[in-house]
């Protein structure tokens, strides 16, 4: 059993940061949303509270940090298309898309939302 259940995000400015996410998180699979005034939430098929979700709400406060959220791409050319929806969306791209000496087929993309949260897109087969 996958025991994730949910992220729960924050962004200096979702104005800043709204057309990144609304961007990305469809093309990993988060195809539902269930928005309130103070939270943004986009989930898995499926049901509430069953699905994995990814719930974002807006802190000025905030500062991001060294934590980073990786995904898995089922090959390269999904991490590829995910590095071009990145930039396209405002994103950054830190490294890649490139092979990594992490091991001989790890193949990934480092990046940013508009307000510094750090992600990766990896594929590798072993």
């Amino acid at each position: 059993m996958n025991k994730y259940s949910h992220i729960d995000l924050r962004v200096t400015s979702w104005e800043a940061a709204s057309h990144f996410y609304e961007s990305l998180l469809p093309e990993l699979g988060f195809t539902q949303t269930y928005h309130s005034a103070d939270w943004k939430v986009f989930a898995g098929e499926g049901a509430l509270p069953d699905v994995p979700y990814f719930a974002i709400t807006e802190d000025p406060e905030h500062r991001p940090n060294g934590n980073l959220i990786g995904f898995w791409a089922s090959d390269r050319e999904e991490v590829d298309r995910i590095a071009e929806r990145v930039k396209q969306s405002g994103g950054t791209i830190n490294a890649g898309p490139q092979l990594f000496p992490i091991s001989p087929t790890y193949y990934a993309v480092y990046f940013e939302d508009p307000c510094g949260n750090k992600y990766e897109m990896v594929h590798r087969l072993n």
